[in-house]
């Protein structure tokens, strides 16, 4: 298959893909991934915050504000619906640990998920779902009904 011309020009000149999530506290959301998951702000301003998160394969996510001061609008602010974050790590039990000791508000307790994720889970600013994982070994037979063998 051609790939197309705008493709080609597009994938020539790219240089970064992140999401950006309207938010009606920029602020909250800086502090509470900044202090919680190490991201660090590469751009920052009053109505809008783009932040790097930490390790190798460091990926980039963005808030704004509903306020902001282009045209046309923003979005409405995201009121935790319909989307989630997943931060895979090394050592889920540790950072459980860590941050229940600290105090934060934990929405899904720590558990082995039969699929194969050590796995807990807290709400951003936004009431967004951040599923914090550890990838083990799935359950003997579990992946077998999702992948039928021919017999």
């Amino acid at each position: 298959m051609e790939t197309s011309k705008h493709i080609a020009e597009l994938t020539k000149n790219l240089q970064e893909v992140y999401t950006v999530f309207v938010t009606h506290d920029v602020k909250s959301c800086t502090q509470f991934y900044t202090s919680w998951f190490g991201f660090s702000p590469i751009f920052e301003s009053s109505w809008f915050v783009l932040l790097q998160s930490p390790g190798e394969k460091a990926t980039l996510l963005a808030f704004m504000s509903e306020d902001h001061p282009s045209f046309p609008p923003a979005p409405k602010a995201m009121q935790g619906d319909g989307a989630f974050i997943t931060l895979q790590i090394t050592d889920a039990t540790q950072v459980y640990e860590a941050m229940t000791a600290a105090g934060v508000k934990i929405s899904y307790a720590l558990k082995q998920e039969d699929w194969g994720q050590l796995r807990f889970a807290v709400n951003d600013p936004n009431g967004m779902h951040i599923d914090v994982v550890e990838q083990t070994a799935p359950k003997e037979g579990f992946w077998d009904q999702y992948f039928p063998q021919d017999k």
